[in-house]
């Protein structure tokens, strides 16, 4: 498998992510338009997201940080967060369990 072969999906606006998924986990990578937002939310997946490029605002617990490249930030399961691309962005999600949404 090569990441140039697999289908982008649109998941909310502004946000493409393309989507691997074992049988514990789901790993996205995501391009993000800039001023893309993604909106408060949580989920029972335990998260990792690497920031790949560009600038992303992202409030954790009523926290807000902005990440650059090489940023790494845990999300425990059930912890409300949302972001803001203020730069076009690349990043990375792990989620486990699968997100079984995202197939």
């Amino acid at each position: 498998m090569h990441l140039d072969t697999i289908p982008s999906q649109e998941i909310m606006p502004g946000c493409h992510g393309k989507m691997v998924h074992g049988t514990q986990l789901t790993w996205a990578f995501w391009d993000i338009k800039l001023g893309a937002e993604v909106p408060m939310h949580q989920h029972p997946h335990e998260q990792i997201m690497h920031v790949v490029s560009g600038e992303f605002e992202f409030t954790l617990d009523g926290q807000t940080q902005v990440y650059g490249p090489g940023s790494v930030v845990h999300i425990a399961s059930n912890r409300p967060h949302s972001g803001r691309a203020l730069t076009p962005c690349r990043l990375m999600d792990v989620f486990s369990p699968v997100r079984e949404e995202y197939r």
